[in-house]
């Protein structure tokens, strides 16, 4: 399925999909059109997809909002957003939202292959997966605070989660920019690699994914989705129901 004339890509190759981010002229900024696109292809994944790459054309993965675009007259413009009654222009960022959080889903594991510039939407684009592979060059900014906004596109949660608040206080309120490195350090990097090796890197995580039980993967997602919302004896009660699921899967005994 391909949507170039809404800069978005998507490739479906047996159980791993891809989805390119496709403006490298302009690093790869996203519009409300892309996020549109990125939504769709949500539905139109194939069932036996288990893994979806996140990936940015040229140099960059995304440099973010396409200021030219929001900062127009247009539809979806900063101007026409915030003309709309305050419920109206909530639904219209939902939807927005729904680009970044349709990478949550518990069936697939999503991964986002960083190089360059990942800043404001692209940062959260990125933080949407379950997983980054970082190329050594990345360069991460939540930078909405530089503009007078707020990250809006689902990232603060994961960031938090990911970071803790006071960390992700600091990231969003000042919007400075950190390498791969830091990245590295504090958690938001699955693993770092040189440019040249960001392609196979990925590709070696996403095998290491598909080598083992479809379901037993999905269960082992959810069980670290939710371990963080859940008490010791909530986790402990999920686990044994999920394995209790897998063990009848297993043995012929599932309805």
């Amino acid at each position: 399925m391909t949507t170039e004339a809404t800069g978005v890509r998507l490739d479906c190759d047996g159980p791993v999909a891809t989805v390119t981010l496709c403006r490298p002229d302009v690093l790869n900024a996203q519009t409300p059109a892309m996020w549109r696109a990125l939504s769709e292809f949500s539905r139109a994944l194939p069932g036996d997809v288990r893994v979806v790459i996140l990936r940015g054309e040229g140099r960059a993965f995304s440099a973010g909002l396409d200021l030219s675009v929001a900062g127009a007259s247009g539809p979806d413009s900063f101007a026409d957003l915030a003309a709309l009654p305050e419920p109206e222009c909530a639904d219209r960022i939902a939807v927005y939202q729904s680009a970044f959080t349709w990478l949550h889903r518990p069936d697939i594991i999503s991964i986002a292959a960083v190089q360059g510039h990942a800043i404001g939407a692209g940062f959260q684009l990125a933080l949407a997966c379950d997983l980054r592979v970082l190329a050594t060059d990345a360069k991460l900014s939540m930078a909405e605070a530089t503009i007078g906004l707020v990250p809006d596109l689902a990232g603060t949660k994961r960031l938090v989660e990911l970071v803790g608040y006071a960390r992700a206080l600091e990231i969003c309120a000042t919007g400075r920019r950190m390498d791969a490195t830091e990245a590295d350090r504090i958690g938001l990097a699955t693993v770092v690699v040189p440019n040249a090796e960001l392609d196979d890197a990925v590709r070696d995580l996403a095998a290491g994914l598909l080598a083992n039980n479809r379901n037993a993967v999905v269960e082992i997602k959810a069980l670290l989705a939710g371990a963080a919302g859940r008490s010791h004896a909530e986790q402990q009660r999920a686990e044994r129901e999920a394995q209790t699921r897998r063990l009848r899967d297993l043995t012929g005994r599932g309805e």
